[in-house]
């Protein structure tokens, strides 16, 4: 793989909710020039493109020998055709999560990316959270892991279920915890406000004899992105939101009247996880190394969110009015 010396000419296609961030990260990196704004709306398009003194364009394709690098934020079912393409091109590919809509997509985007030596990097954003990075050095023998990710409704998003909108960041995460073949899976889950999956709970067991029990809910009245690891002496609270890591350990004593256990609590600096997501994206380029999240590791999330989402839809009910 080529390893790139001049700032990387980048551009974003699909500059909605999200791309619109891919574009300002960009433009604030110094080893990155934004080249272009691709969207189907001519008005966000180009008043995106004037904010950051690019292109706006409606067709991908006029692209080509114009970019060494693009965000695709677009709608998860067009993924795979915009990211084929530009693989195929010899462009390196940082792509929002779920990688693509089947598992089949994404080994075809692994091996088009190994085909034509390009970085293929998924949008896997808390893997970028400060306080999962203080999280590693805790982790050293996880029995059990629980994680509640909850948010209002939103109509962005829906193009999907909530395990393949929300429960795929913490599936991401556990998979890259816990080194171990999955035995066996659990879910159950309903449908609420959309017609797809709104509220699942899944439950992963690993060889190893960890369980995962994980929930997801996106009609909730709060919004919470928790997870709770319990080992041998110690369990650990990670709330990616105030990014915070909570450690309680237990205390060796003979005294009966000291505490059973001690707690700490770690603030880390909630940093700009997008724009830290986005500059490991760039580096990987200019570096010729594995991305932080490769395709490989999405592909994995997905695959194990496609088979919970199988399983919650088996059990699936309707239910008229939001859960109090």
């Amino acid at each position: 793989m080529p390893i790139l010396t001049t700032p990387i000419r980048t551009a974003v296609i699909g500059v909605g909710y999200l791309g619109k961030f891919h574009a300002n990260k960009y433009a604030q990196l110094p080893h990155a020039t934004l080249v272009a704004v691709v969207d189907p709306n001519p008005l966000v398009c180009q008043a995106i493109a004037e904010q950051y003194q690019a292109v706006a364009l409606s067709d991908y394709t006029q692209l080509l020998g114009q970019v060494d690098a693009v965000s695709i934020a677009t709608p998860t079912p067009t993924h795979f055709t915009i990211a084929q393409f530009f693989l195929r091109h010899g462009v390196h590919v940082l792509i929002e999560k779920p990688i693509t809509t089947t598992v089949a997509e994404a080994t075809q985007l692994i091996q088009l990316a190994q085909q034509h030596q390009c970085i293929l990097q998924v949008g896997h954003l808390e893997r970028f959270n400060p306080a999962l990075t203080g999280l590693q050095q805790w982790l050293h023998h996880p029995r059990m892991i629980e994680s509640h990710r909850v948010a209002p409704f939103k109509l962005r998003g829906t193009d999907v279920n909530v395990v393949l909108d929300m429960m795929i960041h913490d599936i991401d995460i556990i998979l890259s915890c816990i080194p171990s073949p999955i035995r066996h899976i659990h879910a159950s889950g309903a449908r609420i406000l959309s017609n797809d999956l709104d509220v699942v709970a899944a439950r992963i067991e690993f060889i190893n004899g960890c369980v995962a029990n994980l929930t997801a809910n996106r009609v909730s009245k709060k919004t919470e992105r928790i997870m709770h690891v319990y080992q041998e002496e110690n369990y650990l609270t990670l709330d990616f939101q105030q990014a915070t890591l909570s450690v309680y350990k237990k205390n060796h004593l003979d005294v009966a009247s000291q505490a059973a256990h001690s707690h700490e609590v770690f603030q880390f600096e909630n940093k700009d996880a997008l724009l830290a997501e986005i500059n490991a994206f760039l580096l990987a380029i200019k570096q010729g190394t594995i991305p932080i999240v490769s395709g490989e590791e999405g592909q994995r999330a997905l695959e194990v969110a496609m088979h919970i989402s199988s399983l919650a839809k088996e059990s699936t009910h309707s239910i008229k009015e939001p859960l109090t």
